[in-house]
């Protein structure tokens, strides 16, 4: 299988990637960010396409995406004028609550992974793992030593990826009454040094 891994999203790509994105995080932000269409509609709007590292395979099919932060923002953040223009001026307001509840984290330490996302189709074929790659690459041109990402108790086997790959958990945060909403009770920081290759 031959798999093209590269900085950055062509505009074109930004409906399968909303689509991607939905397909990974909508089990989890579902209750919240639901309906479906009404979801991939606003991660359509909202995606940045100079914070993310795409996969796509032969055929020019985006089957894997890698988002990040920066000081300047996260790939799929959006804000609530974003929200609103989606849901509507009350379903953005509670909805940007609750989010903004879960996640304003913000780490300027270490290079912040802000979700990986591989189409089912080509789960276990290790695009993952060069997408994990091509994030390593870009946290150190960005001069970071070490790379966070956040993983939800429910995904064991993304965990086991990442902790192949050599990431460590360093803490685990419980969503308390927030877990009747979203579709998992916790989840582990992980951490894993950066080293020149």
């Amino acid at each position: 299988m031959g798999v093209t891994v590269f900085l950055g999203l062509h505009p074109h790509l930004r409906p399968q990637a909303a689509r991607l994105y939905w397909e990974a995080f909508g089990g989890k932000l579902g209750r919240v960010m639901g309906p479906d269409a009404k979801a991939i509609t606003f991660f359509e709007r909202v995606i940045r396409a100079d914070h993310c590292i795409a996969a796509l395979d032969e055929s020019g099919a985006l089957i894997g995406i890698a988002g990040f932060k920066t000081p300047q923002g996260g790939f799929a953040s959006g804000g609530w004028a974003d929200l609103a223009a989606t849901y509507g001026t009350f379903g953005g307001r509670w909805r940007g609550t609750l989010l903004w509840a879960m996640n304003s984290d913000i780490d300027n330490d270490r290079f912040l992974v802000d979700g990986i996302c591989v189409a089912r189709a080509h789960r276990g074929k290790g695009v993952g793992s060069l997408l994990l790659a091509a994030l390593y690459d870009e946290a150190l041109a960005r001069g970071y030593s070490s790379i966070r990402l956040d993983v939800i108790d429910a995904n064991w086997r993304a965990r086991k990826l990442y902790e192949r790959q050599g990431f460590v958990a360093a803490g685990t945060e419980r969503l308390g009454i927030l877990r009747h909403l979203f579709g998992f009770a916790s989840s582990t920081k992980m951490v894993r040094p950066l080293r020149n290759r």
